[in-house]
């Protein structure tokens, strides 16, 4: 039986050049709260638009300058009506997020019965886009001590890494695994259903088919 998808989010900025004017001894904004964002997963798009500083239709204030322009990626996220699995998809990735609860019983690394069909699409997914480099980043809430959430999502990383490189059986693929404990929330862990959604395994790999 399909499961009900819920289109949450869809941010069109493939084009958009993000202009900001720095005065003297201004501090760049910085947005919080954002989505997990682990080391080495930030966008990495480059300005396909050279902007010219001098431009006399530039309106900034005296003795501004302007930042150096970015793009933002496309992003798509579509998640379970439940929030079981989410998908998101940027241009340059894809990234398949399954809550723990789905995969694990509590405080345990041993995948439940209906964990291998989940982790068997994702693999498929994979195949599809030809990638050959995946990461999977297991993350916790924020219960308990740091060094049992770090231990425990690593071991639900291997646990979901596992099954993924038996099913794709392809010794080109390369595996990043970490585990990451309650760093990198992408919910208010203030509350259950927060914390609900920061217990989860992320498994993410370039977008390589258009």
């Amino acid at each position: 039986m399909t499961r009900p998808r819920l289109t949450l989010t869809l941010t069109l900025t493939a084009t958009t050049v993000l202009l900001a004017a720095h005065l003297c001894g201004a501090v760049a904004a910085r947005a919080d709260g954002g989505p997990s964002v682990p080391p080495g997963t930030e966008p990495s798009a480059s300005a396909p638009v050279k902007v010219d500083p001098n431009d006399p239709d530039l309106k900034l204030p005296e003795g501004a300058t302007l930042a150096a322009p970015k793009v933002l990626d496309i992003k798509s996220v579509v998640e379970d009506q439940g929030g079981e699995e989410r998908r998101e998809d940027t241009n340059t990735d894809v990234t398949f997020a399954l809550q723990a609860e789905v995969l694990f019983a509590k405080d345990s690394a041993k995948l439940s019965d209906q964990a291998r069909s989940r982790i068997d699409a994702i693999a498929q997914e994979i195949k599809k886009q030809h990638a050959t480099q995946v990461r999977v980043f297991g993350f916790t809430d924020n219960l308990g001590t740091h060094e049992h959430g770090v231990a425990l999502s690593k071991q639900r990383a291997n646990a979901v890494q596992d099954v993924l490189s038996q099913e794709l059986n392809d010794p080109t693929v390369t595996f990043d695994v970490r585990g990451y404990a309650e760093d990198y929330p992408i919910a208010d862990n203030s509350t259950e259903d927060g914390r609900k959604k920061n217990r989860r395994v992320e498994v993410t790999f370039p977008r390589t088919q258009s």
